[in-house]
């Protein structure tokens, strides 16, 4: 039988994970179709589209990273389930 500390950790992780999906799939594929109109601003010399295919995506996964395994600790620690 589920405790309700069990509903609550698996309810708030689920919806901790289609968050996550959800701005992977933004910086995976609807940044990169978008890169043709991106590339008339210019910053610092190249095309935006081009920064964020090449670079701005990347830096979002690895903020999307550190961000997922911070939330989920609280959330763990939240409902009794922490490893510590």
């Amino acid at each position: 039988m589920k405790t309700p500390n069990a509903e609550l950790h698996w309810e708030k992780t689920r919806r901790l994970m289609f968050i996550m999906l959800g701005l992977w799939f933004f910086f995976s594929f609807i940044v990169h179709f978008f890169v043709n109109a991106l590339n008339s601003i210019v910053i610092l010399g190249f095309p935006l589209g081009f920064y964020m295919a090449a670079q701005g995506s990347l830096i979002a996964f690895v903020v999307m990273l550190f961000w997922f395994a911070k939330r989920q600790d609280s959330i763990d620690r939240e409902c009794g389930v922490a490893e510590d």
